[in-house]
């Protein structure tokens, strides 16, 4: 089901018959190192995972991280959406690139389409975001879409520092 539209991309929904596609993103280089390894090494896994990580969060909280696909293509190349963490008090925006498709401005289009989307669609006042102190593009990212840094934050069961973002619905 699609979620958003935008010039370039559909996010929709990630079911179960997504698994290679979940597979092979969770396990690139960059998701590893900024996002950390999900231990997804079978189709199985990522099964699993997205029901966990995707299906239930739709269920529960109405959105979720979409998968973003060409509208030409039909091809899947990353995700983007809203996650609701346990270790934050607002709804963060998340976002990550298959490789190929990174630096061509997918990502800017799919994360501010998804704050119109959080503003207008699911009625947040504040989204917020974490990222990695070495991920520039993701920093570079979170402050095109307008969210900007108030404060260097340590998750639940995690050692690493990491950037908080934060930007509210102007009143």
């Amino acid at each position: 089901m699609t979620i958003i539209e935008t010039q370039r991309l559909l996010l929709q929904e990630v079911q179960l018959t997504d698994a290679p596609f979940i597979f092979e993103l969770l396990n690139t280089p960059s998701w590893i190192k900024y996002i950390g390894d999900r231990g997804i090494r079978t189709i199985a896994d990522a099964e699993q995972y997205i029901q966990k990580s995707f299906l239930d969060s739709y269920k529960k909280n109405g959105f979720g991280l979409y998968k973003m696909v060409l509208k030409t293509s039909n091809v899947p190349i990353g995700l983007c959406g809203l996650v609701n963490r346990v270790s934050l008090e607002d709804i963060d925006i998340g976002f990550a690139l298959l490789p190929d498709y990174a630096k061509k401005g997918y990502a800017y289009e799919a994360a501010n389409a998804t704050m119109e989307y959080a503003w207008n669609q699911v009625g947040l006042t504040t989204v917020v975001a974490i990222t990695s102190k070495d991920n520039a593009n993701s920093q570079q990212l979170l402050e095109k879409i307008g969210l900007q840094q108030t404060d260097v934050i340590t998750l639940e069961g995690d050692d690493e520092e990491l950037l908080f973002y934060a930007v509210s619905l102007p009143q």
